[in-house]
């Protein structure tokens, strides 16, 4: 299990003693993920928070006529979950899908918030970590209606520049809120600058 990529993550916040490491890789639950597989269905409680150890992952929507909306990509040291599900535990209006065969660690609620009250420090890490979420979640509500089409691709390639050449055009469209063909012209138009 690809446990010290776990480590280095969260040690990049606060050193961990080799007691705090024991016990938190007893509490993930390490999976290897198909491409197209979803460890979130619309309408499912998010019972588990992911760590990406490897493959890429997108969180969508789906509105009424039946067209996906992507809010978030994760990929390697990055952690995807429906927070407000998780949380609240009530039902999910999201999916999580696999972009690539991918391998994640998964931990349930009941042990993450285990793990916060045996080490406040973990509790603070994932505070800074979901302080971040929502700054960047607040940036992309700004850019949607404050930003043209090219500045929230431009914004995009500085948020997520390793996944410009992995992710389809159609998954980077929906994530910006325009066609595919509208991205391949704001494509063309900086190559061309």
């Amino acid at each position: 299990m690809s446990i010290s990529t776990l480590f280095s993550y969260l040690e990049s916040f606060i050193p961990l003693k080799q007691e705090e490491k024991e016990r938190i890789e007893k509490k993930f639950v390490h999976l290897t993920v198909n491409r197209k597989h979803r460890l979130l269905k619309a309408g499912e409680i998010c019972k588990d928070y992911f760590f990406v150890i490897s493959g890429c992952f997108r969180m969508f929507g789906v509105d009424d006529k039946g067209f996906e909306h992507n809010i978030q990509f994760a990929a390697e040291s990055d952690w995807i979950a429906d927070i407000g599900s998780f949380y609240s535990q009530k039902t999910s209006q999201l999916y999580i899908e696999a972009l690539e065969h991918a391998e994640v660690l998964s931990i349930r609620q009941q042990d993450l918030y285990e793990l916060f009250t045996s080490f406040p420090k973990l509790n603070r890490i994932f505070k800074i970590m979901i302080e971040h979420k929502y700054i960047e979640l607040q940036n992309r509500v700004l850019q949607n209606f404050s930003s043209t089409a090219e500045q929230r691709y431009l914004a995009f390639l500085e948020h997520y520049p390793h996944l410009k050449n992995r992710l389809p055009n159609t998954q980077i469209a929906s994530y910006l809120g325009i066609t595919p063909e509208f991205l391949s012209k704001i494509r063309k138009d900086l190559r061309d600058h």
